[in-house]
């Protein structure tokens, strides 16, 4: 028995460890063509969300703006009822 013998097993071991190993690898990742298809795929899908949410922010903001002017006019029409009710108070209440 030489002594390079129990080299080679320990390489053989070793090759045979590694290909186990990457056999579950592969196993687990699937055909890499079908990993990229789906990658591809989840990448288009979050440009396309990304997008649907920047038009949505953008109509918020135009939906609190509006908000904010429809708040303003009402408290503006409050202002004038209570003024209105108040000069017919005191003309009614002498």
């Amino acid at each position: 028995m030489s002594e390079i013998d129990p080299a080679i097993r320990q390489l053989e071991n070793a090759l045979t460890r590694l290909e186990g190993a990457l056999d579950s690898l592969m196993a687990r990742a699937g055909d890499p063509d079908v990993v990229k298809a789906e990658l591809a795929a989840l990448v288009s899908d979050r440009a396309q969300l990304a997008e649907e949410l920047d038009a949505s922010l953008a109509r918020e903001h135009e939906l609190q703006i509006l908000a904010d002017e429809a708040s303003a006019a009402l408290g503006s029409a409050i202002e004038e009822v209570r003024a209105a009710i108040g000069r017919g108070e005191g003309q009614s209440g002498g």
